[in-house]
């Protein structure tokens, strides 16, 4: 399988990056670990004229602390969103999903952002941000704007970011013990058919947000679940209604009832602190 031919261009900072989408437009697409597009190039279901590298700008890259929040720039790579002792002390549950993503070779070349911006209704990292009630920042020709994450995906593959905009940071709320807020109780639970294969169904819980992914077109919140936990239900009650509002698919690896069945199942040891 060969994609179809195009031009390539090094972008060395968010503002050649932007003039570079501003040039060519539309035929443009952005690369960074590329292992979301370049397999889509290779079966012509993405066919870009100008690919632009943005893997070697530094100032997109690293995470630090700000206030509340935690920062991560966009060409983050997963392996190092898995080791970050920052973000195991004050967001452990992003640490440990970015340890799910793929296989290692897939974590050291992979991206935050990129993950982000291929908004895969599957993926462990966009389900995780938004339980985790995350904002992404966006970059464009008018500036900077803010997104939260319940707002960012918009359907399969999908979401709020334009073509003549760069996802520059994710932003999470400290969590840690040496947060102004303290502790925040987290689980996570993916079940999969293979090790390192997409989520058949996963959940994320953090604090009284829940968050499912594979069950609809976009990560989703259990909203029924945190309404429930919110009047004093308890994990195993709460949990019952974890597919309401849901609209899972089907396909060779589960039916909707199943998937229902999973949700419920994974999101009480999600709210039960298990993660696995």
């Amino acid at each position: 399988m060969i994609p179809a031919s195009f031009d390539y261009e090094v972008a060395d900072s968010a503002a050649h990056a932007l003039a570079l989408l501003a040039e060519h437009g539309e035929d443009a697409k952005l690369l960074a670990g590329g292992h979301s597009l370049l397999p889509m190039m290779k079966v012509r279901l993405a066919q870009p004229a100008v690919l632009i590298d943005i893997a070697r700008i530094t100032e997109l890259s690293g995470i630090t602390i700000d206030g509340d929040e935690v920062v991560i720039g966009a060409t983050t790579r997963h392996a190092d969103v898995a080791s970050s002792e920052l973000l195991k002390a004050e967001a452990p549950i992003l640490a440990y999903a970015a340890e799910q993503v793929g296989d290692p070779q897939i974590r050291h070349r992979g991206t935050i952002g990129g993950s982000l911006a291929h908004a895969d209704p599957s993926a462990d990292l966009p389900m995780t941000l938004l339980a985790l009630g995350g904002t992404i920042e966006i970059t464009g020709p008018a500036g900077t704007r803010t997104v939260a994450a319940d707002d960012f995906f918009t359907g399969p593959f999908e979401s709020v970011l334009g073509p003549d905009e760069l996802l520059t940071a994710v932003r999470v709320p400290r969590g840690g013990p040496n947060s102004p807020g303290g502790t925040v109780p987290w689980g996570y639970q993916k079940f999969v058919r293979r090790a390192n294969d997409w989520a058949i169904v996963g959940a994320a819980a953090y604090g009284g947000r829940v968050a499912l992914a594979s069950m609809g077109g976009t990560p989703l919140r259990a909203l029924a679940t945190e309404e429930a936990l919110k009047a004093g239900a308890s994990a195993a009650e709460a949990a019952q209604l974890a597919a309401e509002g849901t609209s899972p698919g089907y396909d060779f690896h589960a039916d909707v009832d199943y998937r229902e069945h999973l949700a419920r199942v994974l999101v009480r040891r999600a709210l039960e602190g298990l993660a696995g």
